[in-house]
C-alpha cells in the first residue's frame, strides 16, 4: 500500500526547479535563483546589466562582491558582467531545513561609491533520499493482541524541502499487517503498524517486513528499513494512554526539573498485570534523552538539559507504558514538545569600513561604513533596529533587511572637529529588548581649505642705519589651520623694484623660519622708509597663500660731520678765508657769518657754533652766535688790536657722539679812511662806491634786502612743501629730491632736516619730508668757511 500527502503548491514548486535561473527586481533589489548542486560556471544572471553598470567601467570602478559567511560560491566575470556559480552550492548545508534559502550579496563599486544588494535564491533539488535513523526496527507483539491493534513506527526524514521532502510510505505485501499514516498538526507524519489478522506464535514466531519511504521529487528517491516483529506469548490487555499524541508548548531555557507533562495510562488487568512502568521508547534519539527524563513510576517527564530554541525547537518523544506481567503488554503514545522562543540572544553587528578616513570636503551622502545585523531569535525577538549616537553630521540609512549604511548627512570641517566617536546601537524587538553597541571612530582627513594667516595685516619695523650686512631685522609668522603638508608654510618676498634696484638686493626672508634679513647697510640719508610685502604659501595642492606688509623705517645715526659752505666770491686759500674789517665799527657789529650743513636729520643735524680761544689766552674782540654762526664784535676795535685776526670757529652737531668741523676766518683790520674791498654781494650793487659813509648805507640796505628775500624764500618753501605733499607721486621708485636753501633770521637757520628729500619706498603715496628749526641741511659742499661781510 502507498500513502502520500502533498501540498497544493507542490507542483508549482516542482515546475520552478526546471528554470536554471530567474531574476527580478524588488524595491531596488536584484533577485536571481539557481538550483543547488549546479556545476562550476553555471550562468546565474547578467548582474552588471541589471544593475545599470557599463562593462567598461567594472574594472576602473573596482567592481567587487561581498558575501557574509558564504565564501566564494558565486563570482562575476568582469569581462562580460555575468554572475556565475564558482563552487558547489549545497542548499542543505547553507540553510538546513529552512523553507527559504538565499545568498545575500553586496556589490560594491567605487568612483563614486555605490552599494547594491543582490539576493540569489538557492532552489532545492531532490538530492537527498529519505533516511531512517535505524536500519532495523524491532517490535514485540503478543499473540493475544486483537485485530486492529496498532504499533508505532519510526518514520523517515528527508533533508530536502518542499515537495522533495514530502514522504509517502509503503509496506511490502503480507497477510498480517497493514500501514497507517496520519498527519499531525505540527506537519509530521505518524506511522502505525496495524494488525489486520491475528498472529499465532506457534505458527510464526517472527515476521520480517520491509518499510519503504518515497519522497516527492523527480525522480523519486527512496529509503528502506526492515521491521522485525517478534510474536510473544503474553497476556490480555495492554496499557492505554488517554491520548495517542500529546502536544506541549514549553519556553526555551526552562530550568532543569521543570515539569513538561505527567502521563497517565491505565490497564484493565488486575494485580501485577495492572502495574505500569513508563519508559522512553527505543525510538527516542539520544539528543532527546539528553534533554528530558521520565519518572518510570509516576509518568512525569521533566527537563534534564539546556533547551535552546535556536538549536532545536521541536522534540518528539515516544513513550511506552509497560505492565509488570511476565509477558508484558505495552501501550504507546507520543509527546511532541514545541519550544517557545524567548529573547535570550543579543543582536550581532558587523561593521565594514568603506571610506575611512573621510575627506573633509566629502559630499553629502557619501557612504562611510556598511552595517549588517543579525539575531538568532525569531519573530519580534529577532527583529533588529539600528540607531546612531551622537547624530552629528552622520546618519544611518536602511538599505535592505538588517542592512544599514552609515552616510554623511552634512558638511565636515576638520578644523572644527577632527575625529568623531560614534556609537552604533542594535536593539531587538523583544520584551525586555536586548541591545548591542559598537564604537566607530570616524577620522576626518584634511584638505587644503585654509590659507596661511598673519596675526595682523601690517607690521612696522625700526632699523638703525649702518646695520651690518645680513643682520636679522624682523620675523614674520603665519599660522595655517590645516594639518600636515597643508600646514607647512614657506615665506618669500613679493619682488618689486626700489628705484633702479630690485627689492631682493636690500632684504631677504628665510623660507622656513620667516626671518627677515637686511642684505646691506641701510642709509637713512638715501632711504627713510622701505615698504614691501612678504608672501606665505602652504604646501597643499593647490597651494594657498596670503601677504603681509612690512614698513621698515631706517633710523638716523650721527654718521655725517657738519660740512662748511663757501660763499661765492669770498677770498682766501688754503682752507682759510680773509675779509677786511673797518676799525671804526662798534660793538655788536656783524662782520662775517659761518655757514655749515649736516646730512643727518633731527638732533644729529642740529648745529651749534663756538669760537675757539686764541693762542696764548688773549681775549678776542669777536664772538660767534651759538646757532646762527654770525661773527660779531664784542667791543669797539682800537689800535691795540692786531691788524690781522685769525679766528677758529668750531661747528658741532648734537649727535651722540657729536661730530665737528672747524672753520678758519682771517679778518684784516683797516683804518676807517681805507675803503675795504667790497664782498661779492656789494659788487653786485656797483663798483664805484668808495666812501666809508656810503659803505655803511650799503650795509644797511643790504641787511634789509637779505631779510626781505629770506622771508619770501621761507614763504615760498612752505608753499612748495605743501604742494609737493598733496601732489601725486611722479615716479614709483625712491629718488633724490632738490636741495633746499637757507634763510637767516634772528633765531637761527631754518632748513629741511635732511640733505635730500627722499620718497617713501612703497611705490605709492606722496613724498614725505619734515621741516625742522635746528640747523641748515643743504647738499654737501667743500669743507671751507663762507664769510659774509656786513
Amino acid at each position: 500500500m502507498v500513502y502520500s500527502k502533498r501540498s497544493p503548491g507542490s507542483w508549482r514548486l516542482l515546475l520552478s526547479l526546471l528554470l536554471l535561473s530567474v531574476r527580478e527586481s524588488v524595491s531596488g533589489q536584484v533577485r536571481y535563483s539557481v538550483p543547488e548542486e549546479t556545476k562550476h560556471g553555471t550562468f546565474v544572471g547578467r548582474i552588471a546589466q541589471d544593475l545599470g553598470l557599463e562593462l567598461a567601467e567594472l574594472v576602473p570602478r573596482l567592481f567587487r562582491l561581498a558575501s557574509k559567511g558564504h565564501g566564494n560560491l558565486l563570482e562575476v566575470n568582469l569581462q562580460n558582467g555575468i554572475l556565475f556559480v564558482n563552487s558547489r552550492i549545497d542548499r542543505e548545508e547553507l540553510c538546513g531545513r529552512s523553507a527559504e534559502c538565499s545568498i545575500h550579496l553586496e556589490v560594491i563599486v567605487d568612483r563614486p561609491l555605490q552599494v547594491f544588494h543582490v539576493e540569489v535564491e538557492v532552489k532545492d533539488i531532490n538530492d537527498n533520499p529519505p533516511r531512517f535513523f535505524r536500519q532495523e526496527q524491532r517490535l514485540f507483539i503478543l499473540e493475544s493482541r486483537i485485530v486492529d491493534s496498532r504499533f508505532p513506527l519510526e518514520g523517515a526524514s528527508d533533508m530536502d524541502v518542499g515537495a522533495n521532502a514530502e514522504l509517502r510510505y509503503k509496506l511490502n505485501p503480507n497477510e498480517y499487517f497493514d500501514l497507517d499514516v496520519k498527519a499531525n498538526e505540527e506537519e509530521t507524519n505518524i506511522l502505525e503498524l496495524v494488525l489486520k489478522k491475528a498472529v499465532d506464535r506457534e505458527e510464526i514466531q517472527e515476521h520480517l517486513l520491509l518499510l519503504t519511504a518515497i519522497d516527492g521529487g523527480k525522480p523519486e528517491l527512496t529509503g528502506t528499513v526492515q521491521l522485525l516483529i517478534n510474536v510473544l506469548d503474553a497476556n490480555d490487555n495492554a496499557p492505554k494512554f488517554d491520548k495517542s499524541i500529546y502536544n506541549i508548548r514549553l519556553l526555551e531555557n526552562a530550568p532543569n526539573g521543570t515539569l513538561v507533562i505527567k502521563l497517565n495510562a491505565s490497564d484493565a488487568d488486575e494485580g501485577i498485570n495492572k502495574e505500569i512502568l513508563y519508559l522512553f521508547s527505543n525510538l527516542v534519539l539520544d539528543n532527546v534523552k539528553s534533554k528530558f527524563i521520565i519518572d518510570s513510576n509516576s509518568g512525569e517527564i521533566t527537563v534534564k538539559g539546556e533547551l535552546d530554541y535556536e538549536d532545536c525547537n521541536l522534540y518528539e518523544i515516544n513513550i511506552d507504558a509497560v505492565d509488570r506481567s511476565p509477558f508484558p503488554l505495552t501501550g504507546h503514545c507520543k509527546v511532541i514538545v514545541k519550544l517557545l522562543d524567548e529573547n535570550d540572544n543579543t543582536p550581532e553587528m558587523v561593521i565594514t569600513s568603506i571610506s575611512l578616513p573621510v575627506q573633509e570636503d566629502a559630499s553629502v551622502g557619501t557612504i562611510i561604513a556598511l552595517i549588517s545585523l543579525s539575531d538568532r531569535d525569531s519573530g519580534a525577538n529577532g527583529q533588529v533596529t539600528c540607531s546612531l549616537a551622537p547624530q552629528g553630521p552622520f546618519k544611518l540609512v536602511s538599505t535592505f533587511k538588517n542592512y544599514y549604511s552609515l552616510v554623511l548627512d552634512s558638511a565636515l570641517d576638520r578644523e572644527s572637529v577632527a575625529n568623531y566617536a560614534l556609537v552604533v546601537t542594535a536593539r531587538d524587538g523583544g520584551s525586555p529588548s536586548l541591545s548591542a553597541t559598537a564604537s566607530v571612530s570616524v577620522e576626518v582627513a584634511d584638505v587644503n581649505d585654509n590659507a596661511p594667516a598673519f596675526a595682523q595685516p601690517e607690521y612696522t619695523v625700526f632699523v638703525k642705519e649702518n646695520n651690518p650686512p645680513g643682520c636679522h631685522i624682523f620675523t614674520v609668522s603665519a599660522r595655517d589651520a590645516d594639518a600636515q603638508e597643508n600646514a607647512l608654510v614657506s615665506y618669500s618676498l613679493v619682488e618689486r623694484r626700489v628705484g633702479e634696484r630690485a627689492l631682493s638686493s636690500y632684504v631677504s626672508v628665510h623660507a622656513e623660519s620667516g626671518k627677515v634679513y637686511a642684505l646691506q647697510p641701510l642709509d637713512h640719508e638715501e632711504l627713510e622708509l622701505l615698504q614691501f610685502q612678504v608672501s606665505a604659501r602652504d604646501a597643499g595642492v593647490p597651494p594657498l597663500g596670503s601677504n603681509v606688509t612690512l614698513q621698515v623705517f631706517v633710523l638716523d645715526e650721527n654718521d655725517n660731520a657738519p660740512a662748511l659752505l663757501p660763499l661765492p666770491g669770498a677770498r682766501g686759500g688754503g682752507g682759510a678765508l680773509s675779509e677786511p674789517v673797518s676799525r671804526a665799527v662798534g660793538a655788536g657789529h656783524v662782520v662775517a657769518k659761518v655757514r655749515a650743513v649736516d646730512a643727518d636729520s633731527g638732533y644729529n643735524a642740529w648745529l651749534s657754533y663756538e669760537l675757539q680761544p686764541a693762542a696764548g689766552g688773549a681775549r678776542s674782540p669777536f664772538r660767534v652766535a651759538l646757532y646762527t654762526g654770525e661773527i660779531s664784535t664784542t667791543r669797539a676795535l682800537d689800535e691795540a688790536d692786531a691788524p690781522r685776526q685769525r679766528l677758529l670757529v668750531l661747528v658741532k652737531d648734537h649727535g651722540e657722539p657729536a661730530l665737528t668741523a672747524t672753520a678758519t676766518v682771517l679778518l684784516s683790520l683797516v683804518e676807517s679812511g681805507q675803503a675795504p674791498r667790497p664782498s661779492s654781494r656789494v659788487l653786485a650793487g656797483g663798483a664805484g662806491a668808495g666812501a666809508g659813509a656810503a659803505l655803511v648805507d650799503v650795509n644797511v640796505y643790504l641787511i634789509v634786502a637779505i631779510c626781505a628775500v629770506s622771508s619770501l624764500l621761507v614763504l615760498t618753501l612752505l608753499l612748495s612743501t605743501a604742494l609737493r605733499c598733496s601732489a601725486p607721486p611722479s615716479e614709483g621708485a625712491c629718488g633724490p629730491g632738490k636741495p633746499t636753501l637757507v634763510c637767516s633770521s634772528a633765531v637761527g637757520s631754518w632748513s629741511y632736516s635732511q640733505q635730500r628729500r627722499q620718497r617713501v619706498c612703497s611705490g605709492e603715496g606722496p613724498p614725505k619730508a619734515d621741516l625742522m628749526a635746528f640747523s641748515p641741511s643743504l647738499p654737501h659742499g667743500p669743507s671751507s668757511a663762507d664769510l659774509v661781510s656786513i
